[in-house]
């Protein structure tokens, strides 16, 4: 696809016709956003596509060659062109035929053509338009996922990831990466995709723990329109929304054993086939998969197929848990306070010598996403320029230790369920939020709240 600019609309007519040629190239001039250029053969019109057009009007019967293979040479030439057949017949199978070779649009030569020749370029280019904004968008992905700023620590151990990913980016081989939970999986996929040559296609994720069994073939493969109660249409899944790109597929150890067959047949033929339908639909993409699990322990336990676990495995990333990374978590702690500043236009702040010795003294069992946590949290309780030791807080018993003994009132018992949930939570703010439907200003309130309150004095 050409990079977006304000340049006019580039379009080739093909018309054999002299006087059509002539009022379809007056209709298309009339608008000043059009740069139009004519032909009267296929052959003429193929000899430019060096040019890239981004529309071509095509007369469906030609001197030379017949419109359905200039259409098909056109899209082999150069997929992005989008093609308009011009006919004088309306055969509905004809149609259908050219639609399947990727044609945009057919038009039958009526005296309403200018209309709606009209309308069809438009919608190319608000599609056109909207193409640019998703090239746009994955190019600011691709910054975000620069590996030097994803990939964050500077442990041996790390050290050794970084090499591993390096490895995984000159070739298409399957990554399998294992890890607890929160030692950032999903941020390693995104590392390797976005710094790979499929990097400008789709990176499809998928949690394969939160799909129902009954339902995975269809979130994985597709269906078709009437293959089962519900389906009203038919649908793409995850390994054609894939083509081209990466599919990761997280937490695969909790798949269904019996879909695990059909899976291992997808990969090893690299095709898939929509519920409901005896069609085979070629696919190509890379798998990358997560699990916090052994696979080869759950082989041996007969929870997963060893002839897919051989498939899947490609290159194994294990990646530690942060208590396993020397210093790397005040690396982090530091990234993490910048970023949570400029996010929420704070002034930056720095960790106090008690705070790097409280975080480094820490197991963090929720490993970088407690981290992450722990430090937002830090961020928002801290009232000066510097984080103390104070302001890291790593369950709600810090700050239940002063609370008022006897009854409570409604506000304290509120108080002790907010800091209950963070507790059980890891201090992800947003998500007790979301537990509780409440908003995350008001926990914020209660943790700056219970932060400053006066040590109570027994009577």
């Amino acid at each position: 696809m050409k990079p977006m600019s304000n340049q006019p609309l580039k379009i080739f007519i093909v018309e054999d016709n002299d006087w059509y040629n002539r009022l379809l190239v007056h209709n298309l001039s009339l608008n000043p956003d059009y740069q139009i250029e004519s032909f009267f053969s296929g052959r003429d019109c193929l000899d430019q596509l060096h040019q890239e057009p981004d529309v071509i009007t095509l007369d469906y019967r030609l001197p030379d060659m017949s419109g359905i293979e200039v259409l098909r040479r056109i899209k082999q030439e150069n997929k992005d062109i989008q093609v308009i057949l011009i006919s004088e017949q309306n055969d509905i199978e004809v149609v259908v035929e050219l639609l399947k070779e990727g044609a945009y649009d057919y038009i039958v030569k009526t005296n309403d053509i200018r209309e709606r020749l009209h309308n069809t370029i438009q919608n190319i280019q608000k599609h056109i338009g909207l193409q640019h904004e998703i090239t746009a968008l994955r190019k600011e992905i691709q910054k975000k996922y620069v590996f030097s700023n994803t990939i964050i620590g500077e442990s041996d151990v790390m050290k050794n990831i970084h090499d591993l990913i390096n490895k995984a980016l000159t070739t298409n081989i399957n990554v399998s990466i294992s890890g607890e939970t929160g030692t950032g999986k999903e941020l390693v996929a995104k590392a390797i995709h976005y710094n790979s040559n499929r990097k400008s296609q789709p990176f499809v994720a998928v949690n394969v723990s939160a799909i129902p069994s009954e339902l995975v073939e269809s979130e994985l493969f597709g269906h078709e329109k009437g293959a089962f109660t519900g389906a009203s249409f038919q649908r793409k899944g995850k390994f054609e929304e894939a083509d081209g790109g990466t599919l990761f597929l997280d937490e695969i150890a909790e798949m269904d054993i019996a879909f695990q067959a059909k899976l291992l047949r997808a990969l090893q033929e690299k095709e898939i086939t929509r519920v409901g339908s005896n069609k085979d639909i070629q696919v190509n993409c890379r798998i990358i998969i997560a699990t916090n699990k052994n696979l080869s322990q759950e082989v041996k336990k007969g929870n997963f197929r060893q002839d897919l676990y051989y498939r899947l495995m490609g290159l194994p990333i294990e990646l530690p848990p942060l208590r396993e990374r020397d210093k790397d978590a005040l690396i982090l702690a530091k990234y993490f306070m910048t970023t949570f500043c400029e996010e929420n236009n704070l002034p930056p702040k720095k960790i106090s010598a008690g705070a790097r010795k409280k975080i480094l003294g820490h197991p963090f069992p929720g490993n970088i996403r407690e981290l992450k946590s722990v430090i937002e949290l830090a961020v928002t309780l801290s009232d000066s320029e510097e984080i103390s030791e104070a302001d890291i807080l790593f369950s709600s018993e810090e700050f239940l230790e002063n609370e008022i003994p006897g009854d409570l009132t409604l506000k304290e018992y509120e108080q002790r369920i907010v800091f209950s949930y963070l507790s059980k939570y890891n201090n992800d703010v947003k998500l007790v939020a979301k537990k509780l439907n409440i908003g995350t200003a008001t926990i914020y309130r209660m943790l700056k709240s219970a932060k400053s309150a006066p040590t109570p004095v027994s009577k």
